[in-house]
């Protein structure tokens, strides 16, 4: 079997970088770089994945990208190609941050309202992957999945499904 294809990058769209830039480094304490002003900047969240003992592993985190979608670049033409608008209302791009043991829901989605963001949900737990989960859209329509494992959800190596008891606070809805 050959090696596969693996992620290198996610973008999400705005039509003002700079906004967007601010508005991601407060809401995730992301360090972001100005790369090319006003139409690309380059998103670090920083730091290793960590290992099962809690250290930093090898593997750096992602990096992702703000991208000017009146001129998204790379591309083989210097001017602006079409599509030059952002997604008119319909389903844009769905990233899943997991959200640190230093940092929590709460401040993240009154953060994210706070700078323009809409709350679509808070205190879900999906038993497929055991994990607890919010989400939100930023200002320009990416919606972004909050994601964090409860200390007493295990879940099965093979399926990810939840197994045994678990606690959820209540008030939280399950699926």
């Amino acid at each position: 079997m050959t090696y596969p294809n693996t992620l290198v990058f996610v973008d999400f769209p705005s039509d003002d970088v700079d906004a967007a830039h601010a508005f991601y480094a407060e809401v995730f304490n992301w360090e972001i770089e100005e790369r090319i002003p006003g139409l690309f900047h380059r998103i670090v969240p920083g730091q290793n994945f960590k290992v099962d003992d809690g250290s930093q592993g090898p593997t750096g985190n992602l990096h992702m990208g703000l991208s000017n979608a009146a001129n998204m670049r790379p591309h083989p033409d210097a001017e602006p190609t079409a599509p030059t608008n952002m997604n008119p209302g319909g389903r844009a791009i769905r990233a899943w941050i997991l959200v640190s043991d230093d940092d929590s829901f709460d401040r993240i989605l009154a953060a994210a309202e706070r700078l323009g963001g809409t709350i679509l949900w808070r205190d879900h737990f999906w038993t497929e992957f055991g994990g607890a989960n919010a989400s939100f859209l930023d200002p320009w329509g990416n919606q972004l999945m909050l994601w964090q494992h409860l200390p007493d959800a295990e879940q099965d190596d093979d399926t990810h499904q939840v197994v045994g008891e678990f606690s959820v606070p209540e008030g939280w809805t399950v699926e």
